[in-house]
């Protein structure tokens, strides 16, 4: 595997993103088209599948939405530690969970001062992840 880097730290599951959501709206597309094109005889039958493509576009979202925010939840816990460890003081209310998730990239040697730095200038995630000079990967968060 590559070195991980700011360029390539976006993981892509190719069956996830690409397959299962064009196959999703496709049929989508397809239920749509059948349910304009349908008779009164199966009118019922073409609207449960417009709606069942509905609701597995919500369930494919909130698939993803859900595990990365128990990812987040994890990385900021450990995140939390390791701060405490490096510093022997808590980590501040005022840095949000999508800076401290940037932060995790950052090496010991380089996280404590960025973690000031985020807390005065309010960095965003893409401005923290830019200023790590040695990136530590992070391989298992998908």
């Amino acid at each position: 595997m590559k070195q991980q880097n700011y360029s390539n730290h976006a993981r892509y599951v190719i069956g996830y993103h690409i397959v299962a959501f064009f196959t999703l709206l496709i049929f989508i597309i397809g239920s749509i088209r059948g349910f304009l094109n349908s008779s009164e005889d199966n009118l019922y039958v073409s609207s449960l599948l417009v709606l069942i493509g509905f609701i597995l576009l919500l369930i494919f979202f909130y698939l993803r939405i859900f595990a990365l925010k128990a990812q987040d939840r994890a990385i900021r816990a450990e995140e939390k530690l390791r701060y405490f460890i490096l510093t022997g003081k808590t980590l501040s209310n005022n840095i949000t969970t999508k800076q401290i998730v940037a932060l995790r990239f950052a090496p010991d040697e380089e996280f404590v001062s960025l973690v000031e730095k985020t807390e005065k200038e309010n960095l965003s995630e893409n401005d923290i992840k830019k200023l790590i000079k040695s990136w530590k990967a992070d391989t298992y968060r998908v």
